[in-house]
């Protein structure tokens, strides 16, 4: 009996099929699911993580599957969570720690770039630091103060920080597992407002690797660069471009830190043109580090300006006026007309 019914499961599990379509929350969670099974180190801790599944549902049926001891609710204390990780990464686990909210990570702050960024370097290489930091970021989801923030830029200023920030199901799929195996610290930013947008997860090929970047669609007229929420915005860009004519080639950076910039580079030398996009306000961002370096290394290219489409450089408004605040296509597209009018 024993026999047929493994004989059944295994049946079963070669009739899945490889390629699913689901939202990035549940590319997310299945992501969770077998770096925790490959892994009896990988642990999760959050507030309300655990049979709640937390408040987006990344981790739910989690606690019913491994338990207590592996998917850990934890006391509404930032500082408390990334310590605590701290201590058992010293101890040879893997602990994924969940932020509730990007606003909610400044309390905890202090250990991230303090401690966790540098206890590798302090003990030349000697300690490794497999800690994640998942954190729900960006807008569009109408939240209160402290509920939508796009705070990547200190933590890619931050050396001994990895930075990522998938754009897709398959890359959160891919990205998390990756992010969980690295030797160092991950600030892992999920682009909240896609959490419920479909895409295509194949389970049966590697992901792209880790800290690359790519094209995401072709292009001969101009660039855009972004990363997480804003890829999406910058493909709705591009068909809207295409409609009139113009050819925009987009270029997800997947990576905040390090950024592979070959593709970028590679993309600007193709198009002569760039603008950057991104939720975050433009003062001192990742924008900023983009335009910088595509300047230094191709501005023979250029055939004008790099642009910057960014949030204002005022803190986060107040939900009705998140649309005023955050780009958009139309702010895009604009930002396109006056590259190619040089």
């Amino acid at each position: 009996m024993t026999d047929t019914l493994q004989g059944q499961t295994e049946a079963h599990e070669q009739t899945q099929p490889a390629v699913t379509t689901m939202p990035m929350v549940k590319a997310l969670n299945a992501g969770l699911r077998a770096a925790m099974a490959d892994d009896d180190n990988v642990l999760l801790m959050g507030e309300d993580i655990g049979p709640l599944g937390g408040v987006f549902r990344v981790t739910e049926g989690l606690h019913a599957e491994f338990g207590g001891s592996r998917v850990l609710d934890t006391p509404l204390a930032e500082s408390g969570i990334i310590g605590t990780a701290i201590g058992l990464a010293m101890n040879g686990f893997r602990p994924v720690c969940e932020i509730q909210f990007d606003g909610f990570v400044f309390p905890g702050f202090n250990q991230i770039t303090t401690q966790l960024a540098k206890l590798t370097n302090k003990h030349t290489g000697a300690l490794q630091m497999p800690v994640v930091i998942r954190i729900p970021y960006g807008g569009h989801i109408g939240a209160v103060e402290h509920h939508q923030e796009s705070p990547e830029t200190y933590f890619a200023h931050t050396p001994g920080l990895r930075v990522l920030s998938p754009s897709t199901s398959n890359d959160a799929y891919w990205m998390i597992q990756e992010a969980i195996r690295s030797p160092d610290p991950v600030v892992f930013f999920e682009p909240k407002s896609r959490y419920w947008q479909k895409g295509e997860v194949d389970t049966s090929a590697h992901g792209a690797p880790l800290h690359s970047s790519r094209v995401v669609r072709q292009g001969s007229d101009a660039t855009i660069i972004a990363h997480g929420a804003m890829v999406t915005t910058a493909l709705q860009a591009a068909e809207l471009a295409a409609d009139e004519g113009i050819s925009l080639e987009v270029v997800d950076l997947r990576s905040i830190s390090p950024i592979d910039f070959e593709p970028v580079l590679a993309s600007v030398r193709k198009t002569g043109r760039l603008i950057v996009a991104q939720e975050a306000s433009g003062f001192v961002s990742v924008g900023s580090e983009i335009a910088a370096t595509v300047a230094e290394r191709a501005f023979y290219s250029l055939e004008a300006p790099v642009l910057r489409v960014s949030g204002f450089d005022v803190p986060f408004p107040a939900a009705r006026l998140e649309n005023d605040f955050l780009p958009d296509a139309d702010r895009i597209l604009e930002a396109v007309d006056r590259s190619l009018a040089y």
